[in-house]
């Protein structure tokens, strides 16, 4: 089984996500939306899935229409295979090509491949640039602009909010907490300031480990998960924890195969 989890860039127009999620309906296994991201993270099962969605938003949406602070390449932004029980990384790359493949031919958008040969920061530093698409389409797509499509293990999207903190303060913050484990943006959402995280190697830093590096350097107004997480790494910090965090057994994506 792999797991697709589509990074769409859209989190205001309410009409625009119903019509996203009933794309995916019976598929779905989590939709985390952020207004000021302008961004809605779909967690998704299988193949089919993340090509209709693909497929709804390049129909519905214009990128030249978005505005957020949370960087993009297209409507579609980002679409990572993930294995789950049962299947291998091999499987996260077949599905990753035959993705690339079928939207560049069905949708003429052109896709950036990342995993093992870059990650997703080489594609935002050089798209368009020093880098172009795998695919024939060497182009933006008019309306859709383009789509990061990965392989990769499972990873924790995760958003501290900061108190009383300036962007350039948060972003110096950011830095001196990136590492190999933890990647990190600077960001002003709304009055706050936040540092967003891919937590790449939770096995290493997992959302605890990041609480703790950012309070060393400010006070933090709240914690946010963003998606699911595996139930190893939450059963890893210790329970008293979740709530600060923003975790629970029910945002694992163990817990919502089980009982979707």
């Amino acid at each position: 089984m792999l797991e697709c989890v589509v990074n769409v860039s859209e989190g205001r127009d309410q009409s625009v996500l119903d019509q996203l999620a009933s794309s995916v309906k019976g598929d779905v296994l989590d939709v985390h939306t952020d207004p000021d991201h302008n961004r809605s993270v779909f967690t998704l099962i299988g193949e089919d899935a993340p090509r209709r969605l693909t497929a709804a938003a390049v129909r519905l949406m214009d990128i030249s229409d978005h505005s957020g602070v949370h960087p993009r390449i297209g409507v579609v932004d980002v679409v990572p295979f993930v294995p789950l029980s049962g299947s291998t990384f091999d499987d996260t790359v077949r599905a990753r090509n035959a993705f690339a493949t079928w939207a560049s031919q069905e949708l003429q958008v052109p896709c950036f491949l990342y995993g093992d040969e870059r990650t997703l920061p080489d594609i935002r530093r050089g798209a368009w640039s020093q880098l172009f698409p795998e695919t024939d389409l060497r182009e933006p797509h008019s309306t859709a602009g383009g789509i990061c499509v990965g392989a990769r293990m499972p990873l924790i999207a995760y958003n501290i909010w900061l108190e009383g903190v300036d962007l350039a303060h948060a972003k110096k913050i950011a830095a001196d907490v990136r590492s190999n484990s933890i990647r990190t943006l600077g960001l002003q959402v709304g009055e706050f300031t936040q540092v967003s995280m891919n937590l790449v190697s939770p096995e290493i830093s997992h959302p605890a480990d990041a609480f703790d590096a950012v309070q060393q350097y400010a006070d933090i107004h709240h914690c946010e998960l963003v998606g699911l997480l595996p139930r190893d790494v939450l059963f890893s910090i210790p329970e008293g924890r979740w709530e600060s965090l923003d975790l629970a057994e029910e945002k694992t994506i163990e817990w919502r195969l089980d009982n979707r």
